[in-house]
């Protein structure tokens, strides 16, 4: 039998989306990283060092206790995450090694279609530098010397950077270690330990797995949304998956920020997670662009009326805000962005711009909040001095 339909409002809606993602509580205490990863299901990777790359930020972003060389030491050395392709590149926990088979050859079928890999080296030149690692250890594209044909292009990659990168995707080959941002490969079994590699799921049992730990780290959402989170599933393979089982789930109404209604469905549990909800703590924070929690634009102004995009790959003319503009979160509210920028050698990490949102003041009290995240954000990344316009 269906259950009825339970309506959160949009202040509930907004206190379990921060929940969901790690933001709910002030980020101090006892630092369980691993933990934040479970509960995140992945931290996305980025190369941009503007302050601090994307996935060091996003977790600092939890517990300020965390320290870059925390997640290094996890993947290099615990082995307790693995790297591959969610929506786009980042770190899982090993545990979900299992769940991951598919997606390793549902992103071999993409590639083997063309685009960006058309001029993949054969079967044969793969095996060449698979045997070269399986010799001579964990190697980098710099270990080898192919180089790029034709006009250079933003996307262009050399042969031997086109193998490596197919042999990742397809889980021959993973992340070994990084240095700095540069990836080491080396064999999978070398690098997956030998339990996780071992176990076998069916595909079905693993979109079952997929679709409900989305569901669970969103709180509530569309099929979509579902099939969105992971990107490791159809759209076709949610539908499937959710027909025969929706009676699982509770159907919801949740309230938008501007008052309209938006159907969706939520997990068995939602009344309880609902219950025991607690005021989002007051704390301000600046987040990084690529945090999860503002990853779905439309889902982020449709509960909090915060627009936001991210404007990397803008021409700076079409810019509204800047290259890179960083949301700040005042409890449950979007307060403004800001354009912060760190100098290195100079050990500055200055304020270039600052936009409080429309209809939001800015009083001594919160001005001095705001100064107060800068400077710990300026401790995090070890600069001497921070430079502000006020």
């Amino acid at each position: 039998m269906s259950r009825a339909t339970l309506r959160i409002p949009n202040k509930a809606a907004r206190q379990l989306w921060l929940s969901c993602n790690g933001l709910a509580q002030t980020p101090t205490g006892p630092l369980d990283l691993m933990q934040i990863i479970r509960d995140l299901g992945f931290v996305q990777l980025d190369t941009i060092q503007v302050v601090a790359r994307a996935h060091h930020h996003i977790l600092w972003s939890r517990n300020q206790n965390y320290r870059e060389p925390m997640l290094d030491r996890l993947l290099a050395k615990d082995r307790a995450i693995f790297e591959h392709f969610t929506h786009d590149a980042s770190v899982l926990p090993m545990e979900f090694l299992p769940m991951w088979q598919r997606q390793f050859r549902r992103k071999q079928a993409q590639l083997d279609k063309g685009g960006w890999y058309k001029d993949l080296p054969d079967a044969e030149a793969r095996a060449a530098i698979k045997s070269r690692i399986a010799r001579e250890g964990p190697l980098c594209t710099t270990d080898f010397e192919s180089k790029r044909s034709g006009p250079k292009a933003m996307w262009s990659r050399p042969p031997h950077k086109l193998a490596l990168d197919y042999m990742w995707y397809s889980g021959e080959l993973a992340t070994c270690h990084r240095q700095g941002f540069t990836k080491y490969y080396d064999l999978a079994e070398r690098v997956f330990p030998p339990h996780e590699r071992s176990i076998q799921m069916p595909d079905h049992a693993q979109i079952d797995w997929l679709c409900r730990a989305a569901l669970d780290r969103i709180g509530f959402g569309t099929l979509g949304d579902i099939q969105r989170f992971w990107d490791a599933v159809g759209r076709d393979e949610v539908g499937t998956w959710f027909d025969p089982i929706e009676d699982a789930f509770v159907p919801v109404e949740v309230e938008g920020a501007d008052g309209s209604i938006a159907a969706a469905i939520a997990p068995a549990n939602i009344e309880e997670r609902l219950a025991k909800l607690r005021p989002v703590t007051s704390r301000l924070r600046i987040l990084n662009p690529f945090d999860p929690a503002i990853r779905d634009r439309t889902r982020l102004e449709r509960l909090f009326g915060f627009e936001y995009r991210v404007e990397m790959f803008v021409p700076a003319a079409k810019r509204r805000w800047g290259y890179y503009v960083f949301p700040i979160l005042e409890g449950a509210r979007f307060v403004g962005r800001i354009e912060v920028k760190a100098d290195r050698k100079a050990s500055t990490l200055s304020v270039l711009n600052f936009w409080p949102e429309s209809r939001v003041k800015w009083p001594a009290s919160r001005q001095a909040k705001l100064m107060a995240e800068l400077e710990r954000l300026q401790r995090f990344v070890g600069l001497e001095t921070l430079v502000a316009p006020w």
